[in-house]
């Protein structure tokens, strides 16, 4: 057999080669677009819970984007508990794979890719369904996501107005810090839920709950907002998906299935079907469906994580660091 190498890039590597806010949407809207154009192939989300006792699983996402030439594997750690061993909740590697042959192309320390194609989902969501001239955000939750989540769509939207909040003070407080040095505009921290998202342009929930509890109240969503619910337990009300007029997911096969998902309960009792859904998110990227088509609509986009998007940042994270000189190879045969 002919000798096969593939690259390894590792956290650090992944710092120096620094992709940008632009380089990073671009880089996942373009796996929309694959998506949305019939050239990706999905296989939904597997879950692995080695102990209850350690409150976390593994997710393992699968998927295979044409345009790059790219099959890919995540599997992402999701442990609730990690911060108080000064861990993030989720860390993540990415193996990529030649689709004809096989052959490995690469491994790559996917915890920033998972925590920037989650903000970058949810940025490119607002940028077709939210209405152009939002002005106030309120963001529920603080982990790696979270941060993302806001950076992106503050990227897009400018806001005059950021509010978060989170169940533990010091971590709301801390998320409000980073976010001020890196935006460079003030963070209004809340106490409750009410205050974070009530009358907000774009509401975002990203909480970290335990169990299901409706925390996010229906009543709070003003007309013409745009709301993406995405916990892994459910924050939000049955009611929620009532009062909109467009309900989009990234992935249905993922969104119909499985036991976890802020929706789950929208899809078990009929709210959420594939006759209420309006579209893939992919779609409207691809032009195949519209997006939001007046101020007084108010969507709701549920994504769930796309393997896609985490196969087209690490070709991104590649191709950049291949130019730049970054990165190990490491002799597979």
């Amino acid at each position: 057999m002919k000798s096969i190498s593939m690259t390894y890039l590792n956290g650090p590597d992944v710092e120096r080669i620094a992709l940008t806010d632009e380089e990073i949407l671009a880089a996942v809207e373009g796996g929309l677009r694959a998506q949305g154009n019939g050239q990706t192939v999905i296989e939904p989300r597997m879950h692995l819970m080695p102990d209850p006792a350690f409150n976390g699983h593994f997710n393992v996402l699968r998927g295979y984007v044409a345009p790059l030439n790219l099959a890919g594997v995540k599997i992402v750690g999701d442990f609730v508990d990690n911060y108080k061993q000064g861990l993030p909740s989720e860390m993540a590697m990415l193996n990529l794979f030649d689709p004809r042959t096989g052959i490995p192309v690469a491994v790559v320390d996917a915890t920033f890719i998972t925590d920037a194609r989650t903000g970058a989902v949810t940025a490119l969501g607002a940028k077709h369904l939210a209405r152009k001239n939002s002005k106030i955000l309120g963001h529920v939750g603080a982990r790696g996501t979270s941060y993302w989540n806001v950076r992106l769509l503050d990227r897009l939207f400018d806001f005059d107005e950021i509010r978060v909040h989170s169940r533990r003070p010091e971590s709301r407080n801390a998320f409000a810090a980073r976010l001020e040095k890196d935006l460079g505009k003030k963070i209004t921290v809340t106490e409750d839920w009410q205050s974070c998202v009530e009358g907000a342009d774009i509401v975002v929930e990203a909480s970290r709950l335990d169990a299901p509890r409706p925390l996010l109240k229906t009543e709070w969503i003003k007309k013409g907002a745009f709301v993406v619910p995405y916990g892994t337990m459910s924050a939000v009300e049955l009611s929620l998906t009532d009062i909109m007029d467009k309900l989009v997911v990234d992935d249905w096969g993922q969104c119909k299935g499985g036991i976890l998902g802020s929706l789950r309960r929208h899809v078990e009792t009929g709210r959420l079907s594939e006759q209420t859904l309006h579209a893939e998110l992919g779609q409207i990227v691809a032009g195949r469906k519209p997006g939001r088509q007046s101020d007084d609509e108010t969507n709701l986009f549920w994504h769930r994580g796309l393997s896609l998007s985490d196969i087209a940042l690490g070709d991104a994270l590649l191709k950049k660091g291949e130019a730049m000189g970054i990165g190990q190879k490491l002799v597979y045969a």
